[in-house]
């Protein structure tokens, strides 16, 4: 496994794989943007600069997350979910067919290793309220804004 890592507007990323896929992708407050990208990671450095720079709504690299089977389950879930749009923990957990694994599917999206691509971010609380993001609620905030920005409205 290689790393790169990239400046985006959230803080650095770092983003790890091999020529299996892209197995972690997270964000940290502190580092420096590598000067070299790893052949295999460049494609997913390239759809991750778009995503920032507004012109990428979705990813195509492979992703090669490690998780339980209940985890990839949910991962796989989160992946649905579409660009600036969100969804509730609940629906989620009706979504995956057990609504009373609403606190295990919070547990898993906690766990998600793959920041943005598999979007977490998109799950919110049942009003509305942006609980539990593993990367700074400040950061899911930015995200949603980001796919969603408000736009003002003409008077006339």
């Amino acid at each position: 496994m290689e790393t790169a890592y990239i400046k985006t507007p959230l803080g650095i990323a770092a983003i790890t794989g091999d020529e299996t896929g892209v197995a972690i992708i997270s964000v940290s407050d502190e580092g420096i943007a590598s000067t070299e990208i790893p052949l295999f990671l460049q494609i997913a450095v390239q759809q991750l600069q778009e995503y920032f720079d507004s012109k990428r709504t979705d990813f195509t690299f492979l992703l090669n997350p490690k998780g339980t089977e209940f985890q990839q389950k949910v991962w796989k879930s989160l992946v649905n979910i579409p660009f600036g749009k969100t969804k509730t923990y609940l629906e989620q957990s009706k979504g995956l067919g057990d609504v009373k694994a609403i606190r295990a599917v919070a547990s898993a999206n906690g766990k998600n290793p793959l920041w943005i691509v598999v979007p977490c971010h998109r799950v919110i609380g049942s009003d509305g309220s942006l609980t539990g993001y593993a990367g700074g609620i400040w950061r899911k905030k930015w995200l949603l804004e980001h796919e969603n920005p408000t736009t003002q409205q003409s008077l006339f």
